[in-house]
């Protein structure tokens, strides 16, 4: 059973910083890409950032570029997203999201999701 389990939101003021993780069961983690997303109510989800299965590679969304930065540690199986210099624009909920093969179809799998406000 796959799980995603996020944690680390919080309420932090403009300027701040927090640290997203993201713990993983239920698949090999080690071969999969994780990416996080982030939903504004009444808007689609965001990409955000991801992360190849290795680490060796990553993208983000223009909008956090130079200020979020996206992780991982395979032996743990979790992903984190290390948020510095937040602004009240990234106020939302932020989720974890992996596609995982079974056979030859592919499964999309969200975690619960974490909110994070910034806000003075």
């Amino acid at each position: 059973q796959v799980q995603l389990v996020e944690s680390g939101g919080g309420l932090v003021q403009p300027g701040g910083s927090l640290r997203l993780s993201c713990a993983a069961s239920g698949f090999t983690f080690s071969s999969t890409t994780m990416r996080w997303y982030r939903q504004v109510p009444g808007t689609e989800r965001e990409l955000v950032a991801e992360i190849t299965s290795s680490g060796s590679a990553t993208k983000y969304a223009d909008s956090v570029k130079g200020r979020f930065t996206i992780s991982r540690d395979n032996a743990n199986k979790k992903v984190y997203l290390q948020m510095n210099n937040l602004k009240s624009e990234d106020t939302a909920v932020y989720y974890c999201y992996t596609v995982v093969r079974v056979v030859n179809v592919f499964y999309g799998y969200w975690g619960q999701g974490t909110q994070v406000t910034v806000s003075s």
